[in-house]
């Protein structure tokens, strides 16, 4: 079966969902679970010509660390490996950039853009 799974997870029911699906495809300890928390630039933001306060970043990714830190114990309760990777930028560029990087087959399992 699988031995590495990745789940785009920001507390998103959808994400939630991706959750327990990583859950049901990772039946014992031999596979690693990596959790991919991304802290999304508002590059929309930028291009508007707007500042956005280092603040509001910090608030997103404290936001972003509490859903990590709630799946990872929900995960590792189960007995699954779990990994956790938190990162600034695009969602979808970092989680094609995490794939290519670091495997050369895995499942990426439901991933939402939005936030709860």
């Amino acid at each position: 079966m699988y031995k590495k799974i990745l789940v785009a997870y920001n507390g998103t029911a959808e994400s939630r969902s991706a959750l327990g699906e990583a859950v049901r495809l990772a039946p014992d300890a031999s596979v690693e679970v990596h959790l991919a928390g991304v802290v999304h630039y508002p590059s929309a933001y930028l291009l508007a010509g707007e500042y956005v306060p280092e603040v509001a970043l910090a608030d997103e990714r404290e936001h972003m660390e509490a859903d990590l830190k709630e799946a990872h114990a929900l995960l590792a309760g189960k007995g699954i490996q779990v990994t956790d990777h938190l990162v600034v930028g695009e969602p979808v560029d970092v989680i094609c950039k995490l794939v290519t990087e670091r495997w050369r087959i895995l499942r990426v399992t439901k991933v939402s853009r939005g936030r709860p």
